[in-house]
């Protein structure tokens, strides 16, 4: 069985983001870039299906700049089989990124396309349900458990009201959730061997996908400050302010 993992190249979760002082976008000069979390928790989900017996090979693949096999290659540290860049300087939008990802698993036929519930540069959350939607596959979003069962693959997922389980059948595609598993390090030896494994290169137009952006930023800016708290000296007062001040009640 083969499964596909797509990773993306964001900013590392612990940098603070800056705004360009044009308002035009977030500004990448000399900040840490590293594997999107939700993404490295996909990867590892897939490596451990691969430890089970369950799966054979695991593809990495991303879409972005030619500095993204940097986390191509992290993923095959981690456990990957090979990997594959679909070179574009441009951010491509999450339709774009669906599009190419169903050329992909056109190409590579696999059995399941595990990805992370959401990129924390943009949050948008759709690129896996779009994919399961090209491909006309079941789709297991938001997963916190992953079980193959036979030829249907039983994913718990986390709802609102708590969990649900759902049965797929194959192929599927399914994006992680926090809860799915905890990343492992990449060990130096496996570091190594992974500047060793087989990692294509291509481009978008190898695909003849149409990935041009069907939306435009206008502005972007840091949020606002927030304000310091008060103290209150009793409840009185505390349901006088939410009410004439905060307008909450």
């Amino acid at each position: 069985m083969k499964v596909l993992v797509p990773v993306k190249r964001v900013v590392d979760y612990n940098v603070k983001v800056r705004v360009k002082p044009d308002e035009t976008g977030v500004d990448l000069a000399n900040v840490k870039m590293s594997m999107n979390p939700f993404d490295e928790i996909a990867v590892e989900e897939a490596v451990r299906l691969k430890e089970a017996g369950v799966a054979e090979e695991i593809v990495i693949v991303s879409i972005g700049p030619d500095k993204a096999q940097d986390q191509i290659r992290q993923a095959l540290a981690m456990g990957g089989d090979r990997g594959l860049l679909i070179s574009s300087d441009d951010d491509v939008e999450s339709l774009g990124v669906a599009k190419l990802l169903k050329a992909v698993c056109e190409e590579e036929k696999p059995d399941i396309v595990i990805m992370g519930k959401q990129a924390i540069d943009d949050d948008r959350s759709q690129t896996g349900q779009m994919l399961a939607a090209l491909m006309g596959w079941p789709q297991g979003t938001f997963a916190s458990e992953v079980k193959k069962d036979g030829d249907k693959l039983h994913v718990t997922r986390e709802i609102d009201g708590g969990l649900q389980t759902v049965s797929l059948n194959l192929p599927a595609v399914v994006t992680a959730d926090l809860r799915l598993n905890e990343p492992r390090y990449a060990s130096l030896p496996n570091i190594m061997k992974a500047k060793k494994k087989p990692l294509d290169k291509k481009a978008i137009g190898d695909y003849g996908v149409d990935v041009a952006p069907r939306l435009s930023v206008l502005k972007v800016t840091e949020p606002p400050q927030r304000e310091a708290g008060i103290r209150v000296e009793d409840v009185a007062q505390l349901v006088e302010k939410l009410k004439n001040e905060a307008g909450v009640l």
